[in-house]
């Protein structure tokens, strides 16, 4: 008998599968170009994909981090650039904190219309919601899912013991954690759909202590990408008075950025989310901008090294929209940041 071909294998192999999504991988949806979000702000689409047009994809992303360190404002933001990308799409809002006021929808310009609000209280209630919704789902439905907060869910047994009046430990909640994650996360790449998890972390108890994301090993095995989310006050010199906020991204797991990045992003109360935070300071440790005086900053000529153009103080070029979409697009700028942040994917072993 003579031996199959390879594409008749192929062929047969794929008309016997069990499986709906079984493709051949040249022509595999789930290995296909991802959907990316791309989100307003180019060092965010850094931190989820290595790459300034870069961005969110299908999958799990977790943010973690102490209260007030913007989590849920992140979060949003994705939200909005996915709606401005699909206006026709639905974010799927699960609420245990009820902490976030319509008022913080608006001002991120997110539509109420385009936004299911869904109260939860335990993790299996968690769950069994998103699972039913992803069954329903097809690839086409564009749909984002927000968790806020996963660290503020209780399992059924906790809530179960505090009716009944019963001290005791929670043994529980750690495994049902791990299933929610287990029984989504497939699905969610299947059915192209990205989940965005707000999360808390608590401090480790050596020496020098570290911060770890609650929840035990199910989140940390299963999330594609985990942020643990630092904070430094932005302080106005003279008056002293908090005028914003430092923000660290730190990168403590991701398919795409080399995993101990640290992405700053600033943040006014007046102006919000400074669109080109980080920008300036690794311009300058790329040598695209250089320091001729204190104060100024200049472009750098990159082949002679030598200053170019006029000088901008730092106050001029912190905020400057024409100057940053010019240096992401007229230069090899993103290709600097795209070798410093993102993973390559090198041969395993030679031939």
């Amino acid at each position: 008998m003579a031996k199959a071909t390879k594409s008749a294998l192929l062929q047969k192999i794929l008309e016997n599968t069990t499986i709906d999504e079984a493709e051949s991988l040249t022509d595999s949806k789930i290995y296909s170009k991802k959907d990316m979000i791309t989100t307003l702000v180019p060092m965010i689409n850094v931190a989820l994909s290595g790459n300034v047009d870069g961005g969110l994809v299908p999958g799990s992303t977790v943010l973690a981090g102490p209260s007030k360190h913007f989590k849920t404002g992140f979060a949003l933001l994705m939200a909005q650039s996915f709606l401005a990308k699909y206006p026709e799409g639905i974010i799927l809002y699960y609420d245990s904190e009820f902490g976030t006021p319509k008022s913080y929808f608006t001002s991120f310009g997110i539509p109420f219309d385009s936004v299911v609000h869904v109260p939860i209280s335990t993790v299996e209630q968690l769950r069994h919601e998103i699972a039913v919704q992803l069954e329903t789902l097809d690839r086409t439905d564009k749909v984002l899912m927000i968790v806020d907060s996963l660290g503020n869910l209780a399992s059924k047994k906790e809530l179960e013991d505090a009716i009944d009046g019963k001290d005791v430990s929670d043994m529980t909640r750690a495994k049902m954690i791990k299933s929610l994650f287990r029984t989504i996360g497939p699905k969610l790449v299947i059915k192209d759909v990205p989940l965005i998890v707000v999360n808390h972390t608590y401090k480790t108890l050596e020496m020098f202590s570290k911060d770890v994301v609650s929840g035990g090993t199910g989140v940390t095995y299963n999330a594609d990408n985990i942020w643990i989310l630092g904070r430094q006050q932005d302080k106005d010199e003279k008056t002293k008075s908090i005028e914003g906020y430092n923000f660290i991204i730190n990168i403590n797991k991701s398919r795409y950025v080399k995993e101990g990045s640290k992405i700053p992003i600033s943040l006014t109360f007046e102006g919000g989310i400074n669109k080109w935070s980080g920008l300036l300071d690794l311009a300058v440790e790329g040598l695209y901008i250089g320091k001729p005086k204190k104060g100024s900053y200049q472009l750098i000529d990159r082949k002679n090294g030598e200053y170019v153009g006029k000088e901008f103080k730092e106050d001029d070029i912190i905020n400057n929209k024409d100057f940053w979409t010019g240096m992401l697009k007229d230069n090899d700028f993103p290709e600097f940041l795209k070798d410093k942040y993102q993973l390559k994917t090198a041969a395993i072993i030679e031939a």
